[in-house]
């Protein structure tokens, strides 16, 4: 399986609606409600968006042919705490539940809007842009699709996900508006099911952060 990186920079122009792009807002279709949780008071809360992948833009590098070469992939999940915004860890050492992060797939990006959540809570971070390459080795951060297991000290994922893939990672970093630390310098896995990612299933990921 061959790992494609995620380059992030400073934008040097507009990043238009349905381009790839890291933190910012999400792109969601017209009418599309911006994803929430029910924290454990009851009360509905919005996930950290992380980033938006159009994925035309990564079809030249998806050399194994297991990713969608259309349409858009919005990735959210309950990291507020290791951006040091409160203490929600729900996402730890083993592999989540399924609440604790979700991700959408579009199968267009036409016709999307710039969408927020009407509550003071909503972490919004300045947008970067991301380009993308399947050379690995002189890159300082890990932010990679189709990573492999190298972070993961034991031989697979505990059952029932012996097999399921990491679709994305996500390196701690640190830019002019936060600072991402999962744990100790470690990184957040999203994983899927081989399954799901054949028939473009996205509702069942789980995440993990691994570190040393």
């Amino acid at each position: 399986m061959t790992p494609i990186s995620l380059i992030l920079s400073t934008p040097t122009k507009e990043i238009k609606c349905g381009e790839s792009h890291f933190w910012g807002m999400p792109h969601l279709p017209y009418g599309f409600e911006y994803p929430v949780y029910q924290d454990n008071n009851g009360n509905k809360r919005p996930y950290c968006f992380i980033c938006q992948i159009n994925m035309a833009d990564i079809a030249a590098y998806d050399i194994d042919n297991l990713l969608p070469h259309e349409g858009s992939l919005c990735f959210f999940a309950r990291i507020d705490g290791y951006l040091g915004y409160d203490d929600d860890f729900t996402i730890g050492c083993a592999i989540s539940d399924r609440e604790s992060v979700r991700v959408l797939y579009f199968p267009s990006c036409e016709k999307m809007e710039r969408r927020t959540f009407s509550d003071d809570d909503l972490i919004i971070l300045n947008e970067l842009s991301i380009s993308f390459s399947n050379d690995v080795s002189i890159l300082s951060e890990e932010h990679l699709f189709l990573a492999p297991p190298s972070h993961r000290p034991w031989e697979t994922w505990d059952f029932p996900f012996e097999d399921w893939l990491i679709l994305l990672q996500i390196d701690s970093f640190e830019g002019e508006d936060f600072n991402l630390n999962f744990m100790d310098f470690g990184v957040l896995d999203f994983l899927i099911n081989p399954s799901d990612l054949k028939h473009r299933r996205f509702s069942e990921i789980r995440a993990i952060i691994l570190s040393s």
